[in-house]
Formats: C-alpha cells, sequence, structure tokens
C-alpha cells in the first residue's frame, strides 16, 4: 500500500483492528465459514423437511425463532467470510493464475452435486457459489491490471458483471461486487464491515461476519500443504452430494 493509503487509515480503523483482538488465523476462518456453510445448508435441505425443526422455540415481537430459522441465520456468516478469504489468496498468492484456475475447476467440479442437490437432475437453472468466488477474484485481478485507465476497468468489470448475471452463480453479481468491495476497502474496516453487511438482506446477521473477519491475525494457521488446502475446496461439493442423498433417502427428493 503506498503511503497515501496509508494515512487514510482512520484512528478507529486502527482500534477497530488492534493487534490485541488478532487472534485468528486464515485456517480458523476457514473453519468457520465451513461449519457455518454445512449448518445453513443442513438446514436448507433436511431440517425444513422436519416440522419440530421449524416449530417457534420462542417468539420476538411477533416473529418466531425456530431451529430451522436459527441455523440459516448462522449461515448468514459464511460467504462473507469466504469472500474475505479470496481478497486474502489474491493478496498472498505466489501463483495468482494457478489460484484462479483451482477455484474455476472446483466450480466445474461442483456442478454436478449443485444440479442434484437443487434439481434432482444433472442441470440446473443456476451456477454453484465457485462460479461466483471465482468472478470475484477475476474483477481484483481486473482492478489492479486496470485502475490507473478508468475506462478499460468500467469496460472489463462492466462485461464481468454481465457473465455473473448469465451464469446465475450463487449470490450473482451481488455477490461478485461484494468480493471486490471488500478488497477495495481493505483498509477501511468499519466502512467496509457496515457498508458490506448492506450488500445482502439481513444486514444485521452478515455483520456478525466481520467478527472474525476483522480478528484475522494474517497468519496461515494449520492448514498447510495442498492436501489440506484441496481437502478444504472439496467439502463444498461432497457435502452438498451427502445431503442430496440423505434428503433422497429419507424425504424423497
Amino acid at each position: 500500500m503506498g503511503q497515501m493509503e496509508n494515512n487514510t487509515i482512520t484512528a478507529a480503523d486502527r482500534w477497530f483492528t488492534s493487534q490485541k483482538y488478532r487472534v485468528l488465523s486464515g485456517s480458523v476462518l476457514k473453519m468457520t465459514a465451513l461449519l457455518c456453510m454445512l449448518i445453513d445448508h443442513s438446514a436448507a435441505v433436511i431440517l425444513r423437511q422436519i416440522d419440530t425443526a421449524n416449530a417457534d422455540i420462542i417468539s420476538i415481537g411477533s416473529h418466531g425463532v425456530s431451529l430451522y430459522w436459527i441455523c440459516r441465520m448462522i449461515g448468514r456468516i459464511a460467504f462473507p467470510i469466504y469472500s474475505f478469504l479470496i481478497t486474502e489468496g489474491y493478496i498472498h498468492t505466489h501463483d495468482k493464475k494457478k489460484y484462479g484456475i483451482s477455484l474455476l475447476c472446483f466450480a466445474l467440479i461442483s456442478e454436478i452435486p449443485w444440479n442434484l442437490e437443487h434439481s434432482g437432475r444433472l442441470l440446473y437453472k443456476s451456477q454453484n457459489v465457485f462460479f461466483t468466488l471465482f468472478l470475484g477474484f477475476l474483477a481484483i485481478c481486473l482492478y489492479e491490471k486496470y485502475k490507473e485507465d478508468k475506462q478499460d476497468l468500467l469496460v472489463s468489470l462492466v462485461a464481468l458483471f454481465a457473465v455473473s448475471v448469465i451464469l446465475k452463480a450463487d449470490y450473482g453479481s451481488r455477490g461478485l461486487g461484494f468480493i471486490l468491495f471488500l478488497y477495495i476497502m481493505r483498509d477501511k474496516k468499519i466502512l467496509q464491515a457496515v457498508i458490506g453487511s448492506c450488500f445482502f438482506s439481513l444486514s444485521w446477521a452478515v455483520m456478525a461476519a466481520f467478527i472474525p473477519i476483522n480478528m484475522y491475525n494474517g497468519e496461515r494457521g494449520f492448514i498447510k500443504g495442498k492436501a489440506a488446502k484441496y481437502a478444504f475446496y472439496a467439502a463444498y461439493p461432497l457435502h452438498i452430494l451427502l445431503l442430496y442423498f440423505l434428503r433422497a433417502k429419507y424425504f424423497g427428493y
């Protein structure tokens, strides 16, 4: 970062990211996102089929709170963390081309599990979230390449957003924009959290994701090596496929 950009970091931002509170490694963030995603998807696929899981546990005003609802709210934490990890991946990877190819490969690998889980068939109208993460990574690459040429930057980003609309990937163009926003605002932690949470509905739930994000200490953590890295990626298509089989076995499609 240049000196001018560093000078724009406010005292509030410095306090918000004080080293005292930055105790979570990238591996902890990955496992947090993975756990929240598993809870969310399990609720969406399995718990929604169970009457007791949809029964209100308590009521807050006129709104009933069920186990299903709680799990879906926990799930709102996952995508912002995954998006943040994409920005960190861009910053720290030694081979951006290889990193992008890995994202695209797992997007393609995840398609059949995604389609089966959503439609019970090999084809479905929308695409899995790995495509959104891949397009978000491309958006960061384009931003860095063309940020000094506003016209080329605008044209390339508009084209990329058009691709996201055509693909109908999970979280869509909003998700792509969110990833790019996180990267551009990476030194404005308070604005990043406040404005970033407004990208989605239930912004108060999304805001919770910025707590672990801003506790990140910049270290890789215990997930090291290619095997662990790809196992983390593979958890996405594998868990979707497992949920598809569980629902088919116990509830029908």
